[in-house]
């Protein structure tokens, strides 16, 4: 999730210490096939990164027996516009329901939770989904151990956040990070405890994913300051160890030359859903209109013309719709979401069965503690004012 300092930090540091920035850097580089933007960032035209946050086990240790990849329970898309210099992160629920594809020719015709695309198919897949998910095309990836969030704020001095309400939280066994409403400087430890909290939150992983990018904000504020720069290859040490990405040494210098300015204005939202049981599984079903208008802002910041997003999700929307599946219930029991389609249906479809706190955006679908129905952690709908 702290991968965005590479994007705007890192090429500063690389641009005034070629030498070890490009020794520390280039140990991350990992290409996907067809998927290079070089000449994008080149002619200064706006790009977009999927940022992953990976958590490999329960305890943040991979399982090399088994080779368990992780699920990537960070999920944010983020648009860079050098002409408008405005930077747009999108946080995307990890329980998301939709379509996994392996790669853009590779459709697994498996309806599952958005984070598991990773684990099944690693970062291709993982980009593909989101890709075919939003319709928004994804130059980038960057990779990044949740566990690393630790080093890499404390290389950069600690952060500044400003705290919603106060709350303990830290994993078993080890020291509570307590944390007491109103702005606070947090070190390594407090920073990952604060950013993964999300049974205390009243918007459960909706609070959480606010929270992680009000922490990534602060990260870029605090690596790019002048008292930062001494501490560089603290930086670069605690990034290269634990990051993954297809953007080149080469990239990252042009980026610093060509939208740095961006830096300065960062726009933060997120997909909306509702909690919904599926197999007797909790996901998060983002309504059709919700689902355009995240599509239609990310592609507008790419320079994109709208369209209407029609595909898997927004026809399953329609036919669960059809069945009484309601995107303005606000009681507290999940409704069931079904995931096969009939051939007996009414529907047009012929598919098969398939197995504004933190400064954040404002938008129809309400934001963070927006709704007095809405409801905590998974169960029921997610402080969304009607309108579906």
């Amino acid at each position: 999730m702290v991968a965005l300092v590479t994007f705007f930090v890192m090429g500063a540091y690389g641009f005034r210490i070629y030498a070890q920035a490009q020794n520390s850097l280039g140990k991350t580089y990992k290409a996907i096939d067809g998927k290079n933007a070089s000449a994008k960032i080149v002619s200064k035209k706006p790009v977009s990164i999927l940022l992953l946050g990976v958590d490999t086990t329960d305890n943040g240790v991979r399982d090399t027996e088994t080779n368990y990849r992780g699920n990537s329970d960070t999920m944010i898309i983020v648009t860079v516009n050098p002409k408008t210099n405005k930077t747009t992160m999108m946080s995307v629920p990890r329980d998301s329901m939709t379509e996994i594809w392996k790669s853009a020719n590779h459709n697994t015709k498996k309806i599952q939770k958005i984070n598991s695309a990773y684990n099944i198919g690693n970062e291709e897949s993982a980009m593909v989904t989101t890709e075919k998910f939003l319709n928004v095309p994804i130059d980038y990836y960057i990779k990044v151990d949740f566990n690393s969030l630790k080093e890499i704020v404390n290389a950069v001095g600690g952060v500044d956040v400003d705290v919603p309400f106060s709350f303990s939280y830290g994993d078993t066994g080890e020291k509570k990070s307590h944390f007491k409403k109103g702005k606070m400087h947090l070190n390594g430890k407090q920073a990952l405890d604060y950013s993964r909290m999300r049974y205390e939150d009243p918007q459960g992983d909706y609070g959480r994913q606010l929270r992680q990018r009000q922490v990534i904000t602060a990260i870029i504020k605090s690596a790019a300051s002048a008292k930062t720069f001494t501490r560089y290859q603290k930086v670069l040490d605690s990034i290269s160890s634990s990051m993954t990405t297809n953007l080149s040494f080469s990239d990252m210098q042009s980026m610093f030359l060509n939208y740095s300015g961006a830096a300065k204005n960062i726009d933060s939202d997120h997909l909306q859903g509702y909690g919904s049981m599926i197999d007797g599984s909790s996901y998060e079903i983002a309504p059709t209109k919700e689902l355009r208008r995240v599509s239609n802002k990310l592609r507008k910041q790419l320079g994109l013309a709208e369209e209407q997003l029609n595909n898997k999700e927004t026809r399953l929307n329609a036919y669960n719709e059809k069945l009484g599946f309601s995107f303005n219930y606000t009681g507290n029991q999940q409704q069931n979401y079904t995931t096969k389609i009939t051939s007996t249906s009414s529907s047009t479809s012929s598919e098969s069965s398939y197995g504004s706190s933190y400064g954040e955006s404002s938008h129809s679908t309400g934001g963070y503690g927006s709704s007095s129905n809405s409801s905590t952690g998974s169960t029921g709908s997610r402080g969304f004012g009607g309108g579906y």
